[in-house]
Parts: C-alpha cells; structure tokens; sequence
C-alpha cells in the first residue's frame, strides 16, 4: 500500500465513525441557507439527519442565531445608558 492509500483508508474510516456518507461535504451553501432561514423564521432543516448538510445548515442558523443575540444584547445596553443618563 503507499502512503495516499494508506491515508485514503484512515479518511474513508473516520467518516464512517462519524456516520458521514461519500458525498457528505462540508459546503458553504448548506451554511448560508441555515444562515438565511434564521433571518426568514424557517426553523424546519431541509436536510436529513446525520449528513454534513444537516449539520453545515444546523450550524449556519446557530450562526445567525449568535449574530442576532449580540445586537440584541447590544441594543438592550444602549437603551439602559440612555435611560440612565436621561435622569
């Protein structure tokens, strides 16, 4: 066996471990479509479970998630200076 082979065949096992099928790939698409559901309140994942798409959408809409708690966050400091300061 030479070294490509040998290292194909360690690829090939830790996707199987890990339930990941041959044409599970992480792609950026599955991740900017779990990003803009957030944003469009789609909370239903398109994908099957226990795929890397399932997983890539998953982690896009976390994403947004995070990304909406922050100016959330943000915007509930502000109106608490503002108040505070006010009087």
């Amino acid at each position: 066996l030479s070294s490509s082979s040998a290292a194909s065949d360690v690829y090939k096992r830790q996707r199987q471990e890990r339930g990941l099928g041959k044409y599970d790939a992480p792609l950026s698409l599955q991740f900017n479509q779990g990003f803009s559901a957030f944003k469009r309140r789609k909370f239903i994942n398109p994908f099957s479970d226990k795929t890397m798409q399932s997983r890539e959408w998953q982690r896009g809409f976390n994403s947004a998630y995070y990304v909406q708690l922050e100016r959330v966050k943000n915007a509930e400091a502000r109106r608490r200076g503002e108040k505070i300061h006010a009087g």
